[in-house]
């Protein structure tokens, strides 16, 4: 019969009894079963009624950005996924009565099913630690910032080139020197005003600073004026 409308109590019941002993809707690993099936439900299920379906859902919910990737015909209702037959009975005050040496033959709480459970437990615990680990492997952006430096001279008299071929002889990693030019500040003085870029777990500004300052025969101090985070 396929998954009814994952909307009802009924349908919701069926997936949940479905996903008892699976950890995807079909095979072992995610799908487009699994992507057409989420979609219907359109929201989390409620954990306490329906524990396993809950489960997956969270699962599901981490392939997201990567809906489009995975594997399987994307242009498949989700009623064509799940059980053959109703695993659950809609109206049970209709349900036929079941004949004794019938539920003499059905073992409900069997060793085989207790196994499947472990094994689809194993299974998806393996693929979540497969999911976590290609998380953890993607390289991180590092953060970065452009600052905008002020260099001021002792006078101006001072050697304003020398000034910045000392202040861009300066090399580290994670520092890049950009654009500069010489602004007025009065009394025939220009100040150096200098682009950088620098990521900010490995160049510390104040650091950087002090190194400036420490040419003492052109900088008299300096200061940041202006800083953006990339």
């Amino acid at each position: 019969m396929g998954f009814t409308d994952l909307l009802t109590d009924a349908g919701l019941t069926v997936l949940n009894n479905w996903l008892l002993t699976r950890s995807y809707v079909t095979g072992y690993t995610a799908s487009q079963a699994d992507v057409a099936v989420f979609k219907a439900i359109k929201s989390a299920p409620d954990a306490e009624k329906y524990p396993n379906a809950a489960r997956w859902y969270k699962h599901i919910a981490s392939y997201e950005d990567e809906f489009p990737t995975l594997e399987g015909d994307a242009s498949k209702p989700y009623t064509v996924y799940g059980p053959e037959v109703a695993e659950v009975t809609l109206n049970p005050a209709k349900a036929p009565a079941a004949e004794e040496e019938e539920d003499e033959d059905v073992d409900l709480f069997g060793s085989d099913d207790e196994e499947e459970d472990a094994e689809a437990v194993r299974v998806r615990e393996e693929r979540l630690a497969a999911y976590r680990d290609k998380k953890a492997a993607k390289p991180k952006l590092a953060a970065k910032s452009i600052v905008t430096l002020d260099v001021k001279p002792w006078d101006d008299e001072t050697d304003m080139k020398a000034l910045e071929e000392a202040v861009r002889g300066i090399e580290q990693d994670g520092l890049v020197w950009g654009a500069s030019k010489l602004v007025p500040v009065g009394f025939g003085i220009k100040k150096l005003q200098i682009n950088l870029v620098v990521e900010d777990e490995k160049v510390s500004l104040e650091e950087l600073e002090e190194t400036i300052s420490g040419f003492e025969d052109y900088v008299q101090s300096t200061d940041i004026a202006a800083m953006q985070k990339l």
